[in-house]
Order: structure tokens, then sequence, then C-alpha cells
């Protein structure tokens, strides 16, 4: 009953809509549509460091940009989806070869990230909240080794007609996604050789139309 009822007041309302208009005569649409538009990442501008800290010291390096869009409705960033190569991942703080590919053979282990079982990681945006100019609160999913979680961290972020750049620093908690190596969250009498459970990555993201 309750929807005869709504159906009989669009009707109702339709008729009267044509009524007003007159024969022949269309009601303008006074509604403002926009069309969201996707800017392709440029991976090859497109830079992602990792930066881990451990009791004794810390090592850095960095990981390929894959590939990735963002979405941008007007001229603000509304979404976005990146996909990062895992094994890429390098280190560019020991100068010894051998210690060097020892690391990051470790790194690529089931230790830590899996890299043969899971190649590539993603972040996708969920939502972007301005702060005030080019500043802005960026949350979104962060995939790692097959294992999602939110993440929030500040970036700038700048729209032209050309493309955008986009730059965030964020902390991680490799706990989160069953990385648990060396954590003293879950070995406790590691003592010196526990590794800090947070790591950050620090994004820089150029994208074109």
């Amino acid at each position: 009953m309750k929807t005869n009822l709504i159906l009989a007041g669009l009707t109702a309302v339709t008729l009267a809509t044509a009524a007003v208009a007159g024969p022949g005569k269309k009601t303008a649409n006074t509604t403002a549509v926009t069309k969201a538009v996707m800017y392709k990442v440029d991976a090859s501008k497109s830079t992602l460091v990792w930066n881990g800290k451990k009791v004794t010291g810390e090592h850095s390096g960095n990981i390929k940009v894959k590939d990735g869009a963002f979405v941008v409705d007007g001229n603000k960033v509304t979404g976005g989806e990146f996909t990062f190569d895992m094994n890429s991942i390098t280190d560019t703080d020991i100068a010894d070869a051998t210690y060097n590919a020892k690391l990051i053979g470790h790194l690529k282990g089931d230790d830590f990230f899996s890299t043969a079982k899971h190649p590539t990681s993603t972040f996708k945006i969920t939502k972007v909240a301005p702060k005030g100019g080019d500043q802005y609160d960026v949350t979104g999913n962060m995939t790692i080794k097959g294992i999602t979680n939110a993440i929030t961290f500040p970036a700038t972020v700048k729209v032209t007609p050309a493309g955008i750049s986009a730059d965030g620093k964020a902390t991680i908690d490799r706990t989160k996604f069953d990385i648990r190596y060396g954590s003293k969250s879950f070995f406790e009498s590691i003592g010196d050789k526990a590794i800090h459970d947070d790591f950050t990555v620090e994004m820089k993201l150029v994208a074109n139309k």
C-alpha cells in the first residue's frame, strides 16, 4: 500500500511538471555533473623509500613503484590505487656487497616479505581529508603479504591540469602483516637483537593524465 502511494505521488509530480513545461518542452537539468578523471602514475619518476630500525642501528632502501593511478574529481584527489614491486627491494646503506645481498635475501624470505609468494604490495586510497592548502590526511588500505590493514598519514598533494605530485610518509606496524621476526612484542627475551615493530615508507608519486 505504501509503495503504491509513493508511485502515485511520483506520477503526479511528473504529470504536473510536464503540464508546467508545456507540450514539446523539456525541463532544464540544473544539476552539475562532474566526471572523475584518472591520472596514471609515472613509475619512472615515482619512488618508495623504506626505513627500518633496530636496537643497534637501522637500514634504508628502495622499492619500485610498479603501476597505479589517482582518481581526481574537479581538482581534488578522491581515490587511487598503487602497486609496489616487492622483488625490487634494495638496501642503500650497506656498502659491503656480501652483507648487502644477505640482508636483501632475508627481507625477501619468509621471515619478512615472502616475495616469492607475495611479489607485490598495494595501497588503495579510501579517504582524503583536507587540512588546508595542499596538505591532506590520506587514509587507505595497505596490503602486504596478502594481509590488509588501514593506515593514515599526512601528505602533500598538488593537482594541476598536467598532472599530480604527491609526497607522504607512513608509519606501518609490520606485526599486523604477520612480520614478527625480531619483534620484542612476541619474543621478549630477544634483547639487543630486537627490531622495531614500526617501519616507515616515504612515497613520492608522480602521475599524468
